[in-house]
């Protein structure tokens, strides 16, 4: 089955809502999430909702391996992905997992702060057009387990990879990528026990062939998620896969 029979992939369309919130932002600038002061509409810096000011000193991930987006001198690929490459190829996170960041993430996770979300894949979304990279064919959010979902309500990663495929214009599958069963909790756990807790927890409920995708989470920790997800897509045809987490922590 291919991405474009799934009837799942997103398209942008014109969205109301969105509208009013633009039309909104234009009478009264939308206060800055991180400072919670009012800019001028024209120093919002193309992303609602985030001064300038805040942008600056937020805890960007600069300069970052490309094999698994730990800090490297020159965007060099480390030693560790030199020798033990992951399945997927690029690895890309726009912050560290830093204040005020990670309380923004612990908020849309826990607390549904959906306007937290957005600004951040936003942020992310103008970090990519930044950077001049090539753009997948599409968008694959890590799938949460259902019944994990029925307890929240939402995936946080569906909701980052739905602002950043509107904002990209790639489109995005949200129902190719299955968790088969919950496995345990992964806080806490080194690489080692997270690889094995995740060993065939996904499945692909459709075919990749030839398509470059990214994976998008709301964190990347020690990697193990994605890399299970990238061994489940290569299967599934995908011929280059990239992994994008709005921050990295620091604890691999």
């Amino acid at each position: 089955m291919s991405l474009a029979a799934t009837g799942d992939v997103n398209l942008r369309m014109i969205d109301p809502v969105d509208n009013c919130r633009q039309l909104l932002a234009l009478i009264a600038p939308p206060r800055c999430l991180f400072c919670g002061l009012r800019p001028h509409a024209a120093a919002v810096n193309t992303v609602e909702g985030c001064c300038p000011g805040c942008r600056r000193d937020l805890p960007w991930n600069l300069e970052a391996c490309p094999g698994c987006a730990l800090p490297s001198a020159g965007a060099q690929r480390c030693r560790r992905c030199r020798e033990r490459p992951a399945r997927f190829d690029r690895a890309w996170t726009a912050f560290d997992l830093a204040e005020p960041v990670h309380a923004s993430l612990l908020g849309l996770k826990y607390r549904a702060r959906f306007a937290d979300g957005r600004v951040l894949a936003q942020l992310m979304a103008q970090a990519l057009r930044d950077d001049g990279r090539a753009l997948p064919d599409c968008l694959l959010p890590v799938p949460l387990h259902w019944s994990r979902l029925m307890r929240r309500g939402y995936n946080q990663a569906q909701r980052i990879t739905r602002v950043l495929s509107a904002e990209l214009g790639v489109p995005m599958d949200e129902s190719l990528l299955r968790r088969r069963r919950r496995g345990r909790d992964q806080i806490g756990q080194s690489a080692a026990a997270r690889r094995a807790n995740l060993r065939g927890v996904f499945e692909a409920r459709g075919s990749l062939q030839g398509r470059r995708i990214a994976l998008v989470d709301d964190v990347m920790t020690t990697g193990a998620t994605f890399d299970e997800l990238a061994r489940v897509c290569r299967r599934a045809g995908a011929v280059d896969i990239e992994v994008w987490a709005v921050a990295r922590t620091r604890l691999a």
